[in-house]
Order: C-alpha cells, then sequence, then structure tokens
C-alpha cells in the first residue's frame, strides 16, 4: 500500500470567528462546566489541576495543556483512541499553534468527569456547517455547550474528532497557551511581546540573547487571563499540520504496553471473571436455568439469573466460559420468536409496496421526478438489498467493575465514557457522580462502542458479587447480541432523455436515515429528484456502524449511476464526470481516482474494473476497484483511491483511515450478512462471519488532494461508502452481472 503526494491550494485552515469559540464556551458556562481554555474569570486550572496535572512539577496552563518541569507538554483530549490514531493528530494541530517540540509533547484522554466535552463536535453532529457572526458566535457557543453538557457528550464518533475539537478547538487552546508564555517571558525580561519567538517549545528574544522553556513560565502563564482573539497560523506557516508526524498511539502498540479495557482493573484487589449468555432473542426473558452441573464444576464462584441474561463468575474467564456452556437454560417467549430474515424483507417490501412512486417520507424533492420520468426517453428500474450486519470488533465487548461503600469504578473500551459513566450508575444503583471511569484505549470500536449495554450488565453482576469482576463476552456473544447496521431494501426508477443524459432520479427506501445526507444526490445533476422513506420496524437492536446510513447507500446510489451510464452507452466515468459539472471538488476527485488507475488502460480476459464516488461527514471519496473474474470467487487485486478531506492535517494518518475503511467495506460488500432464524441471529464467529485476510486484500493507493483547508472533513469512515460499489461495477464491467443484492458472496457459492 503506498500514498501520492497531497495537492491542493495553501490557505488558512480555520475562520476568523472560531478563535473565538472554543474560548467563549467556558464563559457561558460560568464555570460549572467549562470546556473552552481555562481563563482567569471561572478559572477551573485550581480545580481541574489535581485531576490531570498531578505529577511532579506539572502545570495546568488551561484546560487542555499541561506542562511538566521536564518541559514535557501534555494535551487533555476529550475523545478516545481506537486505533483511528485522531488523538494523535489533535495533539499535533495543538502542538503547531503552539511552536512545540514534537518529540516532547504527549497526549491522555481527558477524564471521564463531566468537567470535559466537546461542544464542537456536538455542533457538527447536530447542525453541521453552521457559521455565524462573531455576535452570534457567544449564542452558539453556550446553546451548544449546554446541549453537550445535558447529553453526557464525550463522545468519540462521527469522524468528528479532527474536524471538530481538533480544527475549531484544540488549535485555539495551543494558539492561546503559546501567547499567554510569551506574555509571561515578555513581563519577566520587560520586553515588548512582540520581540519575543516561539520554537520547539522555547521562548527567545534575539536583542538580549535570552532564551527560556516554555516549563520556566508556565506558572506564570497560568495565572493570565486567556487572549481575547488568539492568532491562528495560515496554512503557509505550519511547521506540523500538513505533515505526516510520527503518531503517539503507535510505540505502546507496539512494545505491548498500551492498555485496552480488556487490561483493566483494580491494582490492590484481586479480579475474578465473569462469562454471559443473554436470550438470543430480544426482548426475551430467563424462564429457567438448570446450573447443576457448572455449580460442581472447577473454579465456578457464582452463578447469577440476572433476568435478561445468565452469568457464570469464576476464578479465570475460561473457567467461567466452560460452566456457562453446560448450563441449560429457556426463555420467555417474544413476537419475534418466528421471525426468519425472508420475513424480515417482506416487511421491507409491503412497506415499499404501500409507499409506490409518491408515498413515504421525504427527504429531498428537486422539480417534479415523476412527471419527468413518464416524459424520459429511457425509463431503468433497480432495487437493492443489504443484509444487517455486526461490528466484528476485534477487542469483544467487556468491562470490569467494582462496586462497594456506595462508589462503583469501572475500567473498559467504550466511545462513550460519560454515558458509560451513566450506564455504570444505573447498574451499581449509585449517583453517576460516584462513579469512576478509567479510560483506556480501544480495541476496534467502528460505532460499537457508542452503546454501553455491557457496562451495565458488569455493573449489576459486580453489584451481586461484592467484589471486583472482569465481565468479558465471547465472540459468539459478541456477534449474537450487537446493536446492527439495519438491513434495507432501496428502488430506484431513472430517466434518460434522447441524447443519454439523466433527467429524473425517484428513490424509495426503508432506513430512518443516519445522518440525513446520506441517500441525498445534491452534487449531481439530474433536475427532477425525489427521494423518500418509510418507516418499517425490526426484530433488531440498531447501532451506529462505521459510515453509518452512507454504507448502505453509497453501495445503492452508485450502482444505480453505473446502471444508468451503462442504459445511456456511456463510459460509467464520463458519465458520472458530466453529472458533476457543478461540483468541481467532486469532479475533481473523481478524475484524481480514474487518473491513477489510468482508467481506459485494458486488462486482461476476465478482469473488470469499476468507479464509485461518495461524499460522507464532510469528505469526498472517489475509488476504482480492479477485479479478478477467473477464479471461483471475485478477487480485489487493486484499489485506487483519491479523497479530498479539506485538509489533511497527518496525511499519512488519512491515508491509513482510507486503507482501513476500503478493507472494511470490501469485508462487508463480499463475505458479511447477520440472517435470522426463529428471531434469533445465526451467526456465532469468524467462520461464518468472515473477516478479509491478508492475502485477500489488495493493492491501494492513495491521493489527497486539499481542496477546502477553511472546512476540514472526516477520515475514519469515508473511505467505507464507496468500496462496494466500486466492487460490484467491477464486477459488472468483466462479466455482465449486475450485484443488486449484498454479500457478493452468496452470488458465487
Amino acid at each position: 500500500m503506498s500514498g501520492t503526494p497531497q495537492t491542493g491550494p495553501q490557505r488558512s485552515t480555520a475562520a476568523k470567528w472560531t478563535r473565538r469559540g472554543f474560548i467563549g464556551a467556558g464563559v457561558v458556562a460560568g464555570g460549572a462546566l467549562l470546556i473552552g481554555v481555562g481563563v482567569r474569570t471561572g478559572n477551573p486550572v485550581d480545580r481541574l489541576g489535581p485531576v490531570v496535572a498531578d505529577g511532579p512539577g506539572e502545570i495546568l496552563v488551561n484546560s487542555w495543556i499541561k506542562i511538566g518541569v521536564d518541559n514535557v507538554i501534555t494535551a487533555i483530549i476529550p475523545h478516545i483512541e481506537m486505533g483511528q490514531g485522531a488523538m494523535s493528530t489533535i495533539a499535533q494541530m495543538l502542538a503547531d499553534e503552539m511552536d512545540a517540540n514534537w518529540e516532547q509533547v504527549k497526549m491522555i484522554s481527558a477524564p471521564a468527569d463531566g468537567n470535559y466535552v466537546s461542544h464542537e463536535a456536538v455542533r457538527v453532529f447536530i447542525a453541521p456547517g453552521l457559521e455565524g457572526s462573531e455576535m452570534m458566535e457567544p449564542t452558539y457557543d453556550g446553546l451548544f455547550t449546554q446541549i453537550s453538557r445535558l447529553a453526557d457528550a464525550y463522545v468519540t464518533g462521527g469522524s468528528s474528532s479532527v474536524r471538530a475539537t481538533g480544527q475549531r478547538g484544540m488549535r485555539v487552546a495551543g494558539a492561546a497557551a503559546r501567547e499567554m508564555l510569551i506574555a509571561a517571558a515578555a513581563r519577566a525580561w520587560n520586553v515588548s511581546p512582540g520581540e519575543i519567538t516561539t520554537a520547539r517549545s522555547m521562548l527567545s528574544h534575539t536583542a538580549s540573547g535570552r532564551s527560556a522553556r516554555y516549563a520556566d513560565f508556565a506558572a506564570a502563564a497560568a495565572e493570565q487571563d486567556l487572549p481575547v482573539n488568539p492568532r491562528l497560523k495560515r496554512a503557509e506557516d505550519f511547521q506540523l499540520m500538513g505533515k505526516s508526524a510520527l503518531r503517539k498511539d503507535i510505540p505502546p502498540k507496539v512494545d505491548g504496553t498500551a492498555q485496552y479495557g480488556i487490561d483493566g482493573g483494580p491494582a490492590d484487589m484481586p479480579v475474578q471473571y465473569a462469562a454471559i449468555r443473554a436470550a438470543p432473542v430480544s426482548g426475551a426473558q430467563v424462564a429457567s436455568m438448570d446450573a447443576t452441573a457448572a455449580r460442581s464444576m472447577r473454579g465456578v464462584l457464582q452463578i447469577l439469573n440476572m433476568g435478561d441474561f445468565i452469568a457464570v463468575i469464576a476464578d479465570s474467564y475460561w473457567h467461567a466460559e466452560q460452566a456457562l456452556r453446560s448450563i441449560e437454560t429457556t426463555y420467555t417467549a417474544t413476537d419475534n420468536d418466528a421471525l426468519d430474515s425472508e420475513a424480515v424483507f417482506a416487511r421491507f417490501t409491503a412497506a415499499l409496496d404501500d409507499a409506490g412512486m409518491d408515498g413515504g417520507n421525504t427527504k429531498m424533492s428537486r422539480g417534479n421526478a415523476s412527471a419527468a420520468l413518464a416524459n424520459a426517453a429511457t425509463v431503468i428500474d433497480a432495487e437493492y438489498r443489504v443484509p444487517y450486519l455486526a461490528h466484528a470488533t476485534m477487542e469483544p465487548m467487556n468491562c470490569t467493575a467494582w462496586v462497594r461503600d456506595g462508589r462503583c469504578d469501572i475500567w473498559t473500551s467504550t466511545q462513550m465514557p460519560l454515558l458509560a459513566r451513566k450506564a455504570a450508575a444505573e447498574g451499581a444503583g449509585v449517583s453517576a457522580e460516584d462513579v469512576t471511569v478509567h479510560i483506556s484505549m480501544v480495541g476496534g470500536g467502528f460505532g460499537r462502542r457508542l452503546e454501553n449495554d455491557y457496562v451495565l450488565q458488569a455493573a449489576r453482576i459486580a453489584k451481586a458479587a461484592g467484589y471486583p469482576v472482569k465481565m468479558i463476552w465471547s465472540r459468539e456473544q459478541d456477534t449474537a447480541h450487537d446493536y446492527y447496521r439495519p438491513a434495507d431494501i432501496s428502488r430506484f426508477s431513472g430517466g434518460l432523455d434522447n441524447s443519454g443524459k439523466a433527467v429524473s432520479w425517484n428513490n424509495l427506501h426503508c432506513t430512518n436515515d443516519e445522518p440525513g445526507e446520506a441517500p441525498l444526490i445534491e452534487f449531481y445533476d439530474i433536475p427532477d429528484v425525489s427521494i423518500r422513506s418509510v418507516d418499517v420496524p425490526s426484530p433488531l437492536r440498531f447501532g451506529s456502524w462505521r459510515s453509518v446510513g452512507h454504507s448502505q447507500h453509497g453501495f445503492f446510489v452508485e450502482s444505480f449511476v453505473d446502471e444508468l451510464a451503462h442504459a445511456a452507452g456511456a463510459d460509467p466515468f464520463e458519465f458520472r464526470r458530466q453529472l458533476l459539472h457543478k461540483s468541481p471538488r467532486h469532479r475533481a476527485v473523481l478524475e484524481g481516482a480514474a487518473q491513477m488507475a489510468n482508467w481506459r488502460s485494458s486488462l486482461p480476459q476476465g478482469h473488470g474494473r469499476g468507479i464509485a464516488t461518495a461524499r460522507s461527514f464532510g469528505s469526498i471519496v472517489a475509488q476504482v476497484a480492479d477485479v479478478d473474474m477467473t477464479g471461483t470467487m471475485p478477487r480485489v487485486t487493486k484499489v485506487y483511491c483519491c479523497v479530498d478531506a479539506g485538509f489533511a492535517m497527518n496525511p499519512d494518518g488519512l491515508i491509513a483511515q482510507m486503507e482501513s475503511g476500503i478493507i472494511y467495506g470490501l469485508t462487508a460488500a463480499l463475505y458479511n450478512a447477520i440472517t435470522l432464524k426463529d428471531g434469533a441471529v445465526m451467526q456465532s464467529n469468524f467462520h461464518d462471519y468472515p473477516m478479509m485476510r491478508m492475502d485477500d486484500a489488495p493493492e491501494i493507493q492513495t491521493r489527497i488532494i486539499n481542496g477546502a483547508p477553511d472546512t476540514l472533513g472526516g477520515g475514519g469512515e469515508p473511505g467505507l461508502p464507496p468500496a462496494a460499489p466500486a466492487l460490484t461495477n467491477a464486477i459488472f464491467a468483466a462479466t455482465g452481472q449486475r450485484i443488486r443484492e449484498l454479500p457478493v458472496a452468496k452470488h458465487f457459492s
């Protein structure tokens, strides 16, 4: 896998008003919840210092930055490291604005005590693109701060960390700290602040020959008021941003010192292990349990009937799991006991039939799609299906809990620490303020760890046990009780005029889209568009799955665009290129991928090439896939990826996320489906829910375009949506077989 140099304009990467945003929130919050930079008015530094800066000689300069006596700078970041590298990139952005020595920068996740949330991340979710005048910004900051506080919105997800917290917050914190340090040195040296320069965590005054470490003035800086409008760097002044700085999270992962949730637990108390089994059908309860054999098995300490699940506590996880498997259980009946996958899709079909050509919930309406379709020279109809999908994180769900004396401690991998705190409080029967969350790295999230059902279970078990318990889900439990990516059917009718131009687009599907933009095609120049959805109840619980609704609609939309191109007798790349003539960023990305792949070059017999593009989480991605169809299963040999995420703060990190999204997307497209029988999930482990292996992975090449430096896009999710349609469009190019239902494997078994 390789990357190519980034291209694009070099301009300022932050609008002027954002310089006040992260700071103003603290003032609006009145000190009750200070999520901005620490200021002397309502200053939280004295209160937060004992929590985040309790090491020898550490000074909390503002809420987000501490400096040690050794001149090491630590960025305090309200996000979790789960393999995406975003925390390191955010620290890199802060360090650049601070003129810090990257080799002496560390990072930690902010404590889950309610003092740290990112209102900028919440703003991206609730009101993407919202911008206001400098007069309105304090109002917006106050609004989103209070929403963040009420929602316990300490969240890592939605590809929001770098583009929101980093761009609009941590850069401001770094710039503010730099100005505070300069002001402190200027006062001590009795010189003008403008005469002091900074570089590599050092302050210098050339005229007098004086220099000092940041650490020497950290305490004095922390006593100052915050700069009203800290100056942010322009792109041409960046020293770290835009460069592939070495990630801070990689060394501990390589040398084994990284701590994940499954590694956690109290240092001064022995921990016992719990294995659990939930009712196979969602909503069922345990009706009876025969644990006679389990009670006499080695290492077993307790066997618990928790109502919706049973648990075995033992002196090792293996002993707990083996005893659990010997327990015979029956469950209460539910309305879904007789349901299978065919019945679920029959529900979808009935709902779509009832909605017809004009019913359902309107998602996008432009012109008159029905009338344009009736007058089209050529009409194309297609229906696509995708199954439920599980997350299949490498680290299974786990949580260690210790409940005693009205308090609860938890050690877990979570994407939402404050909601994990709330779940633990509910399970332990204590207040959230009496729960301590010990934050760790996460061994894969992909949206699954936005939910905290496993934390609730662990707290309940620990409360019943009376001692620390490490609860670990088996892979089978993890697969059968996920918060799944929804299954869906999507129907399309499209019209072409006599010249082969798309004039009508009518789409009806079954998901309640998250995010709402997922099925939209406003970047394609099609005059008459109707996009609608219908509501269909599901027997499985839903959750966020990497790229959320874009994972389905990327496949739906780009497959149908390919069908329109074929019906028009047009080249799939040129057909898209013409539709994007009013969307220059999309067009540039599409052209970039085609150029990388040498689109019109010939391929060997039995090989095919497909193209697809998608916009998600503020980033635009186009991919070309080369597929070898000469074997029993399609084999993706190469993927060419072109991405415009506005500005790549760490190009190597963005490339890694594109590669990760492509592999995750191809895995799902080729192999994965969660199916139901008698209301229960049929899949259990990697033998029947397989992952792409190294010897099946394609060569991936990535090109970065910096097309909008003022507006960053996400990196963790946007690489996934084009992967499936690029694959299936390549299969069609090679064989003439149009894949309208995933996974691909079911068509080649």
